[in-house]
């Protein structure tokens, strides 16, 4: 007899079910990749911006364009800016975790070079995801048929903006089915906001 495994779950074979990591409720079986995750750290202490671009790797300093440092990693690969105040931004993650690594990094660097920075108010101000549909989309049917929520002008961006309100999310959608979804705090808006637009996507795919 054949493991029986709950809805949304798949079994190894040896009948132990797979748990999904994350699920969409919707029926397109799409998970939205997470693309880019921007996180704010406080390193709780002033800096000396032109001693770190002089004695650390991968950092560029150019006061008159940006004031703040820009450093790199490749592991995670990510991008900072450093603030003289100690405020860090902290951009290019594809997970909560790899974002929260790449800060810790980040101040462990700022720490060596002989500062007293310490590790507080971490948080993920913006994630990013996208994801294809994999069909063509009626934009201009969307956007009259979702006004409130919609701007559409094609001659200034490819894309449709759609303003969810709950999760508040906003969706780019493009004609050929590519979907980019920004401003979420935690993943599962992305995930939320996507399972609420797919059944829209489908009333307006092109025959």
């Amino acid at each position: 007899m054949s493991a029986i495994t709950a809805p949304g779950t798949s079994a190894l074979p040896g009948g132990t079910p797979i748990q999904p990591t994350e699920g969409p409720t919707n029926s397109s079986g799409i998970v939205p990749t997470l693309q880019n995750i921007v996180a704010t750290v406080n390193l709780d202490t002033k800096l000396d911006l032109k001693t770190i671009a002089l004695h650390a790797r991968n950092a560029e300093y150019n006061p008159k364009r940006f004031a703040a440092v820009i450093m790199r990693i490749r592991d995670p690969k990510t991008t900072a800016l450093i603030f003289a105040s100690g405020k860090m931004v902290v951009t290019g993650a594809k997970s909560e975790e790899a974002s929260k690594l790449a800060a810790r990094k980040y101040a462990r660097i700022i720490q060596k070079l002989g500062f007293a920075a310490k590790f507080t108010d971490f948080k993920i101000q913006n994630i990013v995801g996208s994801c294809d549909v994999k069909f063509p989309i009626r934009l201009e049917g969307l956007t009259y048929a979702h006004g409130a929520f919609s701007s559409y002008e094609p001659e200034l961006f490819p894309g449709l903006i759609y303003r969810m309100t709950v999760p508040k999310i906003v969706l780019l959608i493009f004609v050929s089915g590519k979907i980019v979804l920004t401003g979420a705090k935690v993943r599962q808006e992305i995930y939320d906001a996507f399972d609420k637009i797919y059944p829209v996507l489908l009333e307006y795919r092109k025959p």
